[in-house]
């Protein structure tokens, strides 16, 4: 695994900092922003893009710099650019296209938008921090081949789950263990959970209610993992996952099915366990003499030993993806061939033929995780195309929606690339026609 501090330092030194430019001015967004500004040693956040502009302002005020200014022309943008001048576009095109500009960090969560946000800065070849599970578990996998094709860097961040439990299970590989399990830690999975059940807590910690009633109903958890068995090659061990309840992550050595992680591995999730935040990976250890010196070391009497990282910090972390990326050529965690998991739409209450599907963390789906080849077999709906769709029959309360059963949306991106992802990698297609475009 790459560290990129003393190359930061070294940039910071040369006066050739890297030049970022975020893509959204929500809460998360308001997050990084301050964080990068403090400023990280080597990285220069020199640009916001929100098509709200005064967001943007806000957003570099509140991190205390006043001279952030509105900009309507790419001329003027490159020029604030090479001076590191802090820029506010409405138009996240003219970041993509700025030729100063290295990195663009995509923090809007919304995957129709965040897709054209993604392809566009490939076409420009700048690299790309997706700050977006539900973007990358959705389209994750032709988004890599995109970015590969045109030589830039396409990862999800270090910080959040995937990142932490990813860096986590490259440092096992590196030092001689082997890994057979990985994923989340979660304090509570609800699939019933709507934005107004959580409107109260979202308002108490200045959050989206859809934002965090993704997170209660576990469609986040699904998202997440899925990008991570994306990246690992794990898959899951039943659809769901198991979610084994424990008191301490480290219980985790012994909750899961031993011929599932000895197969080629899995992901899944500790609940309630302490340390309570972070992620996991599970090692395999069969040689006696190297139990014997684990177990000296506290680490269990194996064979199966817990590696846990015991905090997530999105807004912090996030730096080092930066500098991986942009120094380096390295992804934290990106697929690394075809889909290994997708995520389902299931109906969260009864629905009805004619009603629109509300979008990822609303009143009517949640998401689970799935293996891509039962996803395919059973012709799921991923949970990030749900959004929009309008439904042609009714589907039950827990069953999963297919495609069958909806009306997709007329020119949407995601599913072009859907289709093109299925041709890539030789799957079953259910837009072959969006080829064709």
């Amino acid at each position: 695994m790459v560290i990129a501090d003393t190359a930061l330092i070294r940039r910071e030194q040369e006066g050739k900092p890297i030049r970022v430019a975020l893509v959204g001015a929500g809460v998360t967004g308001k997050m990084i922003s301050l964080q990068l500004l403090t400023p990280v040693t080597g990285i220069r956040l020199v640009a916001i893009a929100n098509r709200t502009p005064e967001r943007a302002l806000q957003a570099f005020k509140l991190a205390g710099n006043d001279s952030a200014k509105i900009v309507g022309k790419l001329s003027e943008l490159e020029d604030r650019v090479a001076q590191c001048l802090p820029s506010v576009v409405d138009d996240y095109m003219m970041v993509c296209k700025a030729a100063n500009i290295d990195v663009i960090v995509e923090v809007t969560g919304a995957v129709e938008f965040g897709a054209h946000v993604a392809t566009a800065a490939i076409a420009h070849r700048k690299h790309v921090v997706l700050v977006n599970a539900e973007l990358d578990s959705t389209v994750g996998p032709i988004l890599k081949h995109m970015a590969d094709r045109a030589g830039v860097v396409i990862t999800n961040t270090d910080g959040d789950e995937p990142g932490v439990a990813m860096t986590l299970l490259r440092y096992i590989r590196s030092v001689g263990l082997r890994p057979v399990a990985a994923g989340n830690l979660k304090g509570l999975i609800d699939r019933y959970r709507t934005p107004e059940t959580q409107r109260e807590f979202a308002a108490k910690y200045n959050q989206n209610p859809a934002k965090v009633t993704s997170f209660a109903d576990g469609t986040k958890l699904s998202m997440e993992t899925t990008v991570l068995a994306n990246a690992s090659g794990f898959k899951v061990g039943q659809r769901g996952m198991y979610g084994p309840k424990c008191a301490h992550v480290r219980e985790m050595s012994t909750l899961l099915p031993e011929d599932q992680m000895m197969a080629g591995g899995i992901v899944d999730y500790a609940l309630g366990a302490e340390p309570h935040t972070g992620a996991f990976v599970i090692a395999y250890e069969g040689d006696p003499r190297k139990q014997k010196e684990l177990g000296y070391y506290k680490m269990g009497n194996g064979p199966f030993y817990v590696f846990y990282t015991p905090y997530h910090l999105p807004h912090i972390q996030l730096a080092s993806t930066i500098g991986r990326a942009a120094l380096f050529n390295d992804a934290t965690v990106a697929p690394i061939g075809a889909p290994v998991c997708e995520v389902a739409a299931i109906a969260k209450r009864d629905l009805k033929a004619g009603e629109v599907i509300d979008g990822v963390g609303g009143f009517m789906t949640y998401g689970v995780i799935e293996n891509a080849t039962e996803f395919r077999t059973d012709d799921l709906l991923p949970a990030g195309v749900a959004e929009g769709c309008r439904l042609l029959r009714a589907v039950a309360k827990d069953q999963p929606i297919t495609y069958a059963d909806v009306k997709l949306p007329e020119g949407r991106l995601v599913d072009r690339l859907r289709s093109e992802q299925d041709a890539r990698f030789g799957l079953i297609s259910r837009r072959p026609e969006l080829l064709a475009g």
